[in-house]
């Protein structure tokens, strides 16, 4: 054993620490070793965020380089930090024991801030930054480089900062773990955090024998899967993606876990196989995730350099997602949120002549209501096909249905049996119908039959187009921004709406939403 095996380490304190672990462990072997600090890309370039430096293995090229060129035998590395895919001619020799694996919370003063909705929380990953919006929507991330001792003295620093996320293994193994902290066992840690790997040159048999002492079966196991999973995903250091398998009682529990950038979006998948029977999981979870919208995600994700251009107020189910153009770059939410109300027996405890609705929302308030037999209309008078089809489907025939609300009044001022009619609305709609009907002596009834709120967000500046799917969006809309955009309407009376604000005003040639998206495709195409 008279060769010194040269360990190439980055310079850091934790990377210093890491890296004393394996010198160590072989020499504790009869290996004479000497360590090699070598300074990385990653070090040097602070001034950005990891995922907009655009280099894969950022910790780790330098390294990889060194080995290559024979300067080192072999190199010491967080795990999280490492390629799935190893440049040629350089192997995985083996992995620690693994650490604590779960992300902790450095906090300034106290966890009270936890339970506010105004909260600043530091941090470089995508990862932690999409997890802690997803569960803290309302609280604004801010970017958090350099070393660990760094980054808890900026934290110190900055007085607007309510804490920071850390791994825990980091500050756990240099012994800086402030008393202020906690450990975030809710948030899905990067994949083979806490791990320490060894590379060496696939040619090196006497490095890759004194490593493969220091291996520890379970953990490469478990990373293993985590990498795959990564791997498969197509991820770095610019996906937001999460993943952890341990083993119990000779089991294997793995979780995972893929977000958009700004938390609001996120696939989990979870599966539990024997150990021996788990060569296949990485690929079952990562084929799970992308069938359940998780290649639209990832692709969103790879196009995130792109500005975004149109704006729903309508959130899309993945079907719709995938219609759009690809110079269309998209972002939705519900700008109206729909809350149903319990409507008094008295409205329909008899036979009732003349009913409108609307809607889909006034449906499924009716039928939370009541059951479908209580529900005994003689004439039920609609607006649009799809709350005609859910109507019949689920409560009874319908006698006439209009596109629009005015349409409808009008039909029903020259052919409806008796003078009365109860209408089922919501809190927010327009006064056409029941103004026409009143106005031409029908006597309508209105049944709040659920509540409209307004939950409209500030887009940012470089939307240029937005869809409307109600006059209600329209006005949520403008609630919150005051810019001139597009816009693209579902029908006549939400581009009635939209006049009002909007010089740039089109409507769908059918009520769909797929109809609007066609109206989007056209102008982008």
């Amino acid at each position: 054993m008279s060769k010194i095996i040269r360990i190439g380490t980055r310079d850091s304190e934790l990377a210093l620490w890491q890296a004393k672990i394996v010198q160590s462990q072989l020499e504790d072997l009869g290996y004479n070793t000497v360590l090699v600090p070598v300074k990385s890309t990653g070090d040097i370039v602070l001034d950005k965020p990891l995922y907009e430096l655009g280099i894969t293995g950022i910790f780790t090229r330098t390294l990889d380089i060194a080995m290559l060129n024979h300067d080192i035998d072999i190199a010491v590395h967080s795990l999280k930090d490492v390629p799935t895919v190893l440049p040629n001619g350089i192997v995985q020799a083996a992995v620690l024991k693994r650490g604590n694996v779960n992300d902790t919370l450095v906090f300034k003063h106290n966890e009270e801030f936890l339970g506010a909705r105004e909260a600043v929380i530091a941090t470089g990953s995508l990862r932690r930054r999409a997890q802690w919006l997803n569960r803290f929507p309302t609280h604004t991330i801010v970017d958090l480089r350099g070393n660990v001792n760094s980054r808890l003295q900026k934290l110190a620093d900055n007085e607007h900062w309510n804490g920071a996320i850390f791994a825990a293994a980091g500050i756990g193994r240099i012994g800086i773990r402030p008393e202020e902290a906690i450990n975030l066992d809710w948030m899905i840690p990067a994949p083979a955090q806490g791990a320490i790997m060894i590379t060496a040159l696939g040619e090196d048999d006497y490095s890759l024998t004194a490593c493969s002492q220091l291996n520890h079966r379970e953990t490469e196991i478990c990373t293993s899967i985590e990498r795959e999973f990564l791997n498969k995903l197509e991820g770095g250091c610019t996906a937001p993606i999460g993943a952890l398998a341990t083993i119990k009682n000779d089991e294997i529990h793995f979780k995972g876990v893929l977000l958009s950038f700004d938390g609001t979006k996120r696939i989990d998948v979870t599966r539990v196989k024997k150990v021996g029977e788990h060569h296949d999981m990485a690929k079952y979870c990562a084929d799970f995730v992308i069938a359940r919208g998780g290649k639209r995600l990832m692709d969103n994700i790879k196009n995130g350099h792109k500005n975004t251009n149109v704006y729903s107020t309508k959130a899309f189910t993945e079907d719709q997602r995938v219609l759009f153009h690809d110079k269309a770059i998209v972002e939705h939410s519900d700008f109206i949120k729909i809350s149903l109300n319990r409507i008094h027996p008295r409205f329909v405890k008899n036979e009732i002549e003349n009913v409108i609705i609307t809607s889909k929302n006034a449906v499924e308030s009716l039928l939370t209501s009541f059951s479908p037999l209580e529900l005994q209309f003689k004439n039920i008078y609609c607006v649009g096909r799809r709350t005609k089809r859910m109507v019949e489907n689920k409560i009874g025939k319908v006698t006439h249905f209009e596109n629009s609300a005015k349409k409808l009044a009008h039909y029903l001022v020259e052919n409806i049996e008796g003078n009365a009619i109860t209408y089922f609305c919501s809190n927010l709609r327009l006064d056409d119908l029941p103004t026409i009907l009143t106005d031409n002596n029908i006597n309508v009834t209105e049944v709040e039959a659920y509540q409209t709120k307004y939950d409209g967000i500030r887009v940012n500046d470089s939307v240029e187009s937005v869809m409307f799917y109600s006059p209600s969006t329209v006005q949520s809309f403008v609630e919150k921004n005051n810019s001139e955009v597009i816009a693209f309407c579902i029908g006549d009376s939400t581009a009635k709406e939209a006049k009002k604000h909007f010089s740039d005003v089109r409507v769908a040639k059918v009520p769909t939403v797929e109809s609007v998206i066609e109206l989007v495709n056209e102008h982008y195409i």
